[in-house]
């Protein structure tokens, strides 16, 4: 298989750039079920997440141990009973989670302690702490079913955690919690890392299931989901796969309270995590309180953003070269399209109240977020804003985009149409053509 050609590397190292930079320091809680241990995933994902600290992102891991639980308990030919998805735990089902969560946490602290040479764990330094960071209380009886030694979060150890996690350890939770008086609760691994995501204002919170996310009636996979959009399919009479209907509810509720952003990503994909962390698209679905695309008047700090944009239009010939400086000047005159923090299209106006008119320029989206109709949402922000000052007409100058100004109701113009002072600037080298729409 031929090698990725050297240009590819660097559009993607240049893409990834941003997210590097906004998560370090970040805290993510990452959540997966004990397949991933029973399938012999997890050396891969060992590998992610080597990765991931090292770039300064603080772990926080919960584990499940359904299948090591249901393994122990087949061995003693003991009865395995579940309510309403929730384990039935009796004394014998509580001995094979103590035992199933002791096996896996030794297992993920071993493999996450490996340095083998030539691999991503090469000279790895990872600390590992796990401890009684849970507070459990019994579910009690549900639906008539006494639950016995089932429980659920009554709270997270935060400050402790956040010790940990100051002194660059990754934090392993399991699904055991303790009470004050000394019980033991079998917990759900969502449970868990909903909890803990909340008390830690975690930045993210990852769930790694059997599916690829949150798919449509259709099949096609839902990459972006708003909390009122995942209530609505949660509250749906579709039938949602067992892991959806177990990860969306926890969702939901953590995005409500605080977690910007959730993901639920496929278990089965190598290099999911990564994928879905630093390329625009991701892999699975995202879950945000609102929409992710936000239009804004262009501040200050956004120059950088917008040089960024526009530089390769300009090498290309197709906009006139600004500087930095004059794009200081100038930045109250822009409007930009932000997408999950990072700018992904801008516009400016140039208004010749005079004569009623004013210029739309540096219209650019960029190039991994064109389609979707970005650059209408552009051209009809900055209308609204020529409207706003009452000018009547708005005329763009072009060399190469004519018809996508003609498709959206400009027509060609001579250049003695433009405003008085702008024909004086007219650059007749270029010889751009004139377009002109009544607002």
């Amino acid at each position: 298989m031929p090698a990725s050609p050297p240009s590819a590397f660097v559009h993607w190292f240049r893409a990834a750039a941003p997210y590097i930079h906004a998560f370090r320091g970040k805290t993510f809680v990452i959540a997966f079920g004990g397949e991933v241990l029973s399938d012999g995933q997890f050396t891969r994902l060992a590998h992610d997440l080597n990765l991931l600290n090292s770039l300064g992102v603080r772990l926080v891991l919960v584990h499940g141990v359904r299948p090591q639980v249901e393994e122990h308990l087949t061995q003693r030919n003991a009865v395995i009973r579940y309510a309403d998805g929730l384990r039935v735990t009796d004394d014998a089902a509580l001995a094979c989670v103590k035992e199933a969560v002791g096996e896996v946490r030794v297992e993920i602290e071993a493999l996450l302690s490996m340095g083998l040479p030539n691999s991503p764990m090469a000279n790895a330094d990872i600390r590992v702490a796990s401890g009684n960071f849970v507070t459990a209380r019994p579910l009690g009886v549900r639906g008539g079913v006494d639950l016995l030694h089932t429980g659920e979060v009554r709270k997270i150890n935060a400050a402790a955690i956040r010790q940990r996690l100051e002194d660059n350890d990754i934090v392993l939770l399991s699904p055991l919690g303790y009470s004050p008086t000394g019980e033991i609760f079998n917990l759900s691994l969502e449970d868990v890392a909903t909890n803990a995501a909340l008390a830690l204002g975690a930045d993210k919170l990852i769930f790694l299931m059997e599916t690829e996310g949150v798919q449509n009636a259709r099949g096609g996979l839902l990459r972006v989901l708003t909390v009122p959009e995942a209530e609505k399919i949660a509250a749906g009479k579709r039938p949602l796969p067992e892991d959806v209907g177990f990860y969306l509810p926890c969702a939901i509720t953590a995005s409500k309270h605080g977690v910007s952003r959730v993901h639920l990503i496929s278990r089965h994909v190598d290099g999911a995590l990564l994928s879905e962390l630093f390329t625009h698209a991701g892999i699975g679905t995202m879950l945000t309180p609102a929409r992710l695309e936000t239009l804004r008047p262009a501040g200050i700090d956004d120059v950088g953003g917008i040089l960024q944009l526009i530089r390769p239009l300009e090498e290309d010939g197709m906009l006139v070269r600004r500087s930095r400086e004059r794009l200081e000047m100038e930045i109250e005159r822009f409007i930009v399209l932000e997408h999950d923090g990072i700018l992904i299209g801008c516009a400016a106006l140039y208004p010749f109240a005079d004569e009623r008119a004013g210029e739309l320029a540096c219209l650019a989206v960029h190039v991994d977020y064109r389609g979707n109709a970005r650059g209408d949402a552009l051209l009809e922000a900055a209308e609204k804003k020529a409207r706003a000052l009452k000018l009547k007409r708005l005329f763009v100058l072009t060399t190469r985009t004519a018809h996508w100004f003609i498709e959206r109701g400009f027509k060609e113009a001579n250049v003695t149409e433009l405003p008085t002072r702008k024909q004086a600037l007219y650059n007749y080298q270029r010889r751009s053509k004139v377009f002109v729409k009544p607002i």
